[in-house]
């Protein structure tokens, strides 16, 4: 049987018709961002030769496959090859024709070379198609702000959980060294580690998840500081039942509701975080595709609008949905509404 609760709760979230609408847009553009390879890369979808069907997109085939003369990978965009498999069948290349890391060499002008019917959104300073650099740091950086806000969460709730329903000495001593924790410069830690070792996505997930997961445990602590001493809590302990079973099962429930409709702005202050640190350049290794890495070449090439404009335009975009959404969480879960 459905919970009428949380029916109303869902009802209440589609009455939020911009946060209802943004969550399918950008359910729909992460979809795409997801399946990146197939959008945009410099390797066919499909490839058949000699009544036989091959998917370069996901395997590597050696030139030998297609009748050519070496051992190593075949190159698609080269005509020699394309000429091999189109005299004994076809080749279905992605709607883009350009993975991130693909240079153009055929630019009419040098890079950045402006928009044209090749290169839909330009090149960057490498000549590398900006469009394929967006969608794949579109999905790092929502994948990478999901992963985050994830395990903050975990250890959030964790950690508020035993703070509040604990409360006294435990609490005290918790608090202290949040405060002292959450006091130490991220950004300067992360330039010891940058220059020690290369930070990558793991790394960068590990450190930003050392001083994320403290803004949920003020939220979950005054939750279960309020929740312990309601009366439902208190009959549970005078029966016997133990506390993992009264946190779990009683009061936690509780507090999950102000920790959900707080759970879409910490995607988005992560997303932003990972954003700024790669303008700076102490986020991912040179060469990833990155939407701060983007803005950093649309300021260092102002003699190139369309590279500033198009980072400018994604980030806005997705955050403006990823905002929205939240606000339809937090109208689904008002207790006025419910």
């Amino acid at each position: 049987m459905k919970n009428p609760i949380n029916q109303r709760r869902w009802e209440n979230f589609k009455n939020n018709k911009r946060g209802w609408y943004s969550l399918w847009i950008f359910s729909a553009l992460f979809t795409v961002a997801l399946f990146s390879e197939i959008v945009a890369n410099d390797k066919p979808i499909v490839v058949s030769y000699d009544e036989q069907i091959y998917f370069p997109f996901l395997f590597t085939y050696s030139e030998l496959e297609f009748g050519g003369e070496f051992e190593t990978e075949a190159d698609y965009r080269d005509e020699y090859v394309a000429e091999l498999i189109n005299a004994k069948g076809y080749l279905v290349f992605p709607p883009i024709p350009f993975s991130y890391n693909t240079i153009n060499y055929d630019l009419s002008t040098p890079a950045p070379s402006p928009p044209d019917n090749v290169n839909w959104l330009g090149t960057d300073d490498q000549g590398r198609d900006v469009l394929a650099r967006i969608l794949y740091g579109f999905r790092i950086s929502v994948i990478f702000g999901i992963t985050l806000t994830f395990f903050s969460t975990i250890i959030g709730v964790f950690a508020g959980a035993i703070q509040g329903y604990y409360g006294g000495k435990l609490d005290l001593i918790m608090q202290r060294i949040i405060e002292i924790w959450d006091a130490l410069p991220m950004l300067f830690l992360l330039i010891i580690l940058a220059s020690i070792v290369t930070p990558n996505f793991w790394w960068l997930l590990g450190i930003m998840l050392l001083f994320s997961w403290m803004s949920l445990v003020r939220i979950v602590r005054a939750e279960f500081l309020r929740g312990r001493n309601l009366d439902y809590v208190k009959a549970a302990k005078a029966l016997g039942l133990d506390d993992k079973t009264i946190m779990i099962r009683h009061v936690l429930p509780n507090a999950m509701v102000s920790t959900l409709t707080f759970m879409p702005f910490i995607l988005t202050s992560s997303i932003t975080t990972l954003t700024a640190l790669d303008f700076l350049g102490f986020g991912l290794p040179v060469g990833d595709p990155s939407l701060g890495e983007l803005i950093a070449q649309g300021k260092a090439n102002l003699q190139a609008p369309w590279l500033g404009i198009s980072a400018f335009a994604v980030l806005s975009i997705m955050l403006s949905l990823l905002v929205f959404i939240g606000e339809a969480v937090r109208d689904a879960f008002d207790p006025r509404l419910n």
